[in-house]
């Protein structure tokens, strides 16, 4: 499979790498481990929204977790939580505060 090198890190909520390259992934970037093509479901935040996106192609990393797009992919993503697209399901989520004291 030919990645732009769009790489979605999910544990920082940031994007990461560089788009275009054309170099096909076949190594995470964080460990070094291979990387599987799957279906996974998705945490996509637009803006103030959470919505949740199932069966994204993506490549996964067998070691760590780490999940990969393809360009279009993320770009179809995009689209989905822009758009007003009637959910499947709705879900009730909790939210948390993270309220201790952190040493330096």
């Amino acid at each position: 499979m030919l990645l732009q090198h769009m790489h979605l890190a999910l544990r920082s909520g940031n994007l990461i790498g560089r788009q275009g390259d054309n170099q096909m992934a076949d190594k995470c970037f964080f460990c070094k481990g291979k990387l599987a093509q799957e279906k996974v479901n998705v945490d996509f935040r637009w803006g103030k929204d959470l919505i949740i996106i199932e069966d994204v192609p993506a490549r996964v990393c067998r070691q760590c977790g780490e999940k990969y797009f393809d360009a279009e992919v993320y770009k179809e993503m995009e689209r989905l939580a822009k758009g007003r697209i009637r959910p499947l399901k709705r879900l009730t989520i909790d939210v948390i505060k993270f309220d201790h004291p952190v040493l330096a």
